[in-house]
C-alpha cells in the first residue's frame, strides 16, 4: 500500500498535490500493476464540461465508456466509473493516459488532468493532455467549425478546427471580434459550437440562432489522438499536462511535470 499521507511523492507538485488528495489516492489503490506481457489499452479522460465521459480503447476489445453528470463533485462522481475502467484493465498493459485540456471549467479539467497522472503514476505510462474541442462532434468536419466560449469579464475565446485539427486559437476576443467571427465562419458555410448555450453571448439574433450546442467526450478525443499527425502526437506528448489556460491563472502553474514518471 502507498502513503497517501499529507505530503506529496517525488517530483509532484505541493499545490496540485492538496488540490484533490482523497481523488489521487482512489486512483492509485485502485490502479493495480500491470502485467508483462499483455494487451495494450489507453485510458481517455474527459471532464472539462459538466457531461463528462470516460473510455478504455483496446485494440481488440473496442471502446468501453463511462459517462457521468457532474456539475461541481467531479472529485466524487469520477470515483466509481473510473475505478470500473482500471478493474476492467486489471490484466492488460496501460500504454498511455489521454486527458482533455478544455478550455471549459477550469476545476473539472484539473481533477481531470489530476485522475490521469494519478493512474499514470500507478502504472508507469505516459499522461497526455489535448484540446478537449478537438472532440467536439462538429471538429470532424472537413468543412470546418468555429468554437466560441465565455471567457468571463466580458471576454470571449474563439477556436478553429478542421478535420479534427487546430487551424486557429483558442485567442481570446472581444464582444465585436466574437460578433465579426462568428459572422465569418456563417458566411463560409461552417458550424459554430460552443460547450455552453447561446443566449450567453451578445450577439445578433440572426448569428446566435447559428450557435449549436455540443459537449466533447472521451471516445471523440481518443478520435481526434488517432487523427492527429505524429508531429502533432509529439508535441502533445512534450508538452506539460496542464489546463489551457486563456488568460494567467489565479494559482501558478507547476513548472515541472508532476505524477508523471521520469
Amino acid at each position: 500500500m502507498r502513503d497517501h499521507g499529507k505530503n506529496p511523492p517525488r517530483g509532484t507538485s505541493s499545490e496540485n498535490w492538496r488540490s484533490s488528495p482523497p481523488l489521487l489516492a482512489c486512483v492509485l489503490e485502485c490502479s493495480l500493476p500491470s502485467c508483462a506481457v499483455a494487451a495494450p489499452f489507453t485510458l481517455v479522460l474527459e471532464t472539462s464540461t459538466p457531461q463528462a465521459s470516460l473510455v478504455l480503447a483496446g485494440a481488440l476489445d473496442g471502446l468501453t465508456q463511462r459517462e457521468f453528470a457532474s456539475d461541481r463533485s467531479h472529485h466524487a462522481s469520477l470515483f466509481a466509473p473510473l475505478g470500473e475502467l482500471l478493474q476492467a484493465a486489471a490484466d492488460g498493459r496501460l500504454e498511455r493516459v489521454l486527458v482533455g485540456s478544455g478550455p471549459g471549467s477550469y476545476s473539472g479539467t484539473r481533477v481531470g488532468i489530476a485522475a490521469a497522472q494519478g493512474v499514470a503514476l500507478a502504472r508507469e505510462c505516459p499522461t497526455v493532455a489535448l484540446p478537449s474541442i478537438l472532440a467536439l462532434p462538429a471538429a470532424a468536419s472537413a468543412a470546418g467549425c468555429l468554437v466560441i466560449g465565455d471567457a468571463r469579464r466580458g471576454g470571449y475565446w474563439v477556436a478553429q478546427i478542421t478535420a479534427c485539427q487546430m487551424e486557429v486559437g483558442p485567442q481570446l476576443t472581444d464582444a465585436a471580434g466574437l460578433a465579426v467571427a462568428v459572422a465569418a465562419a456563417v458566411e463560409l458555410g461552417q458550424a459554430v459550437v460552443s460547450f455552453e448555450a447561446a443566449e450567453r453571448f451578445p450577439l445578433p439574433t440572426h448569428l446566435a440562432a447559428e450557435v449549436a450546442q455540443e459537449f466533447p467526450t472521451a471516445a471523440r478525443l481518443w478520435q481526434a489522438w488517432g487523427l492527429a499527425s505524429e508531429a502533432t502526437r509529439a508535441a502533445w506528448a512534450a508538452a506539460l499536462p496542464q489546463p489551457i489556460y486563456l488568460k494567467p491563472p489565479h494559482i501558478t502553474p507547476a513548472k515541472r511535470p508532476w505524477l508523471v514518471p521520469a
